[in-house]
């Protein structure tokens, strides 16, 4: 049996974070991960052959735009096959700077296999080679939820785990599930040329959002495809040649989708039902796993980080968690995560950024004790220029300006909103923001112009205001 310092399960962004960082302390390490080429989810199913999907199609998408904008229109369906070689193309890059010999340059040990556990220490490895260690780090992933819907074991199905090895595209494509995976290829597959049906359970694309991002996202998307809500999926069946028939309800009323594929895209669930962890001291919270705020779990010799555990599965979510748990780890530390500054953004086009609380979150907290600044991209010229005034941004803060969140959606969101992150877990205030020199003209001076507004109504709602105003109306 051989004995490490310390056993990483799981070679995604937490995991390959956490195994870096502790051999870089010296310590022993292995690495077990059930693929053959480290990189978790992320660089396999995930962010990697996602993003470059939804590249080719705004490639395409913009293409068509540039034409009609100068009168022409672009003749005959897209060539799929390209947007398939460049998903594969940037998987390959990638995965070069990810393979394992590069791990194990640095010293660590690379098992490739399925872990489970014996107990608290020991792991084995498919049934056959058992590792010993001191400390564990649990960062397991998760996996595709497929929902228990009548037929759908007997037709053939996609998900995030297939979909990007599908080498042609379906003239009709139905897609089950509006969150982000669902939202992001529908839009891609969609622009690529498949007559895409959103099939929504609630009544709105971004329950979680902000509501006056939510309603401009929606509105855009709802150009861009066919989307029902209200729908409740029964049963699935499929013919000989391959078309899926899709039976359910629209509010109560019974209706039927025909398609030539079908994606699920109901959510993830954590991969805890993989490692026998009924063998260890380890609870769970649900199908997750339980953890203090410095990620140990209920086992003192077991830490857990990414999708296995609440509240964000996101990728760069794991690699801060993987920081904080390794500290823990291996020198017995009691550092403390905390996600105040974690933001999100979901890839359609326009993007969608999300940091910190709505404005619903924050007046219940706080009531009416806020402020509330927004900017529609069509005051900005950056914006104007590009002819990509879609979209807005908002701020609240409380009343000394301290941000509470920032929202927009908008062409590139993800990284013209990054200041607002840095202000946010530094602890800077909105009027700093406004104060910072932006270059003009750029796509941050929607974030600007948003958060000026707080010395406007300083300035011109406030006692100073009122004061000079006066002192001028008597010097007259």
């Amino acid at each position: 049996m051989k004995k490490y310092d310390l056993i990483v399960i799981g070679a995604g962004s937490g995991g390959l974070t956490a195994a870096v960082g502790a051999i870089r302390f010296g310590i022993k390490v292995a690495l077990i991960d059930k693929d053959a080429q480290p990189g978790g989810d992320c660089l396999h199913t995930g962010c990697v052959p996602s993003k470059a999907l939804i590249a080719a199609a705004n490639d395409l998408h913009g293409a068509r735009k540039t034409a009609e904008g100068y009168g022409l229109s672009l003749i005959g369906e897209a060539d799929y096959l390209e947007a398939y070689r460049r998903v594969h193309a940037a998987k390959a890059v990638i995965a070069h700077h990810d393979a394992a010999e590069h791990f194990e340059s640095m010293g660590i040990d690379v098992y490739q296999g399925h872990a489970k556990f014996l107990d608290n220490h020991a792991i084995q490895i498919d049934g056959q080679e058992t590792l010993q260690g001191k400390r564990i780090i649990i960062a397991a992933g998760s996996r595709a939820k497929v929902p228990d819907i009548e037929g759908l074991k007997d037709v053939d199905y996609l998900t995030n785990e297939s979909v990007f090895d599908m080498m042609s595209l379906p003239k009709r494509l139905v897609v089950i599930g509006a969150g982000p995976v669902g939202l992001e290829l529908s839009q891609a597959l969609a622009r690529l040329g498949s007559q895409v049906t959103l099939l929504v359970k609630g009544d709105s694309l971004f329950p979680k959002e902000d509501h006056d991002i939510a309603a401009r996202a929606q509105s855009l998307m709802e150009q861009e495809m066919s989307i029902v809500y209200h729908t409740e999926v029964q049963k699935v069946a499929a013919d000989e040649a391959g078309v899926k028939t899709i039976y359910g309800r629209i509010n109560g009323h019974e209706h039927t989708w025909q398609a030539d594929g079908l994606l699920i895209a109901t959510g993830r669930m954590p991969n805890t039902d993989q490692l026998d962890l009924h063998r260890t001291s380890v609870e769970l919270d649900g199908d997750h796993i339980a953890v203090q705020k410095n990620l140990r779990t209920t086992a003192r010799s077991i830490f857990a980080i990414g999708d296995v555990i609440k509240p964000f599965p996101f990728t760069h979510a794991a690699g801060m968690e993987g920081k904080v748990a390794v500290s823990n780890a291996v020198f017995g530390l009691r550092r403390k995560v905390s996600y105040d500054a974690v933001p999100w953004v979901t890839y359609t086009d326009p993007e969608i950024f999300h940091l910190g609380m709505t404005e619903k979150e924050a007046r219940e907290q706080a009531g009416d004790d806020i402020q509330i600044y927004i900017t529609d991209l069509k005051e900005v010229d950056r914006f104007i220029t590009d002819r990509s005034t879609e979209g807005l941004v908002k701020i609240i803060a409380d009343q000394k300006g301290k941000i509470m969140g920032a929202h927009a959606v908008g062409k590139g969101a993800g990284n013209w909103m990054q200041e607002a992150v840095f202000a946010k877990q530094h602890g800077c205030k909105v009027s700093h923001i406004a104060e910072t020199i932006h270059p003009y003209p750029a796509h941050g001076e929607a974030l600007k112009k948003a958060s000026g507004q707080y010395w406007e109504k300083k300035l011109f709602d406030g006692p100073v205001y009122k004061l000079l105003k006066a002192y001028v109306k008597w010097f007259r």
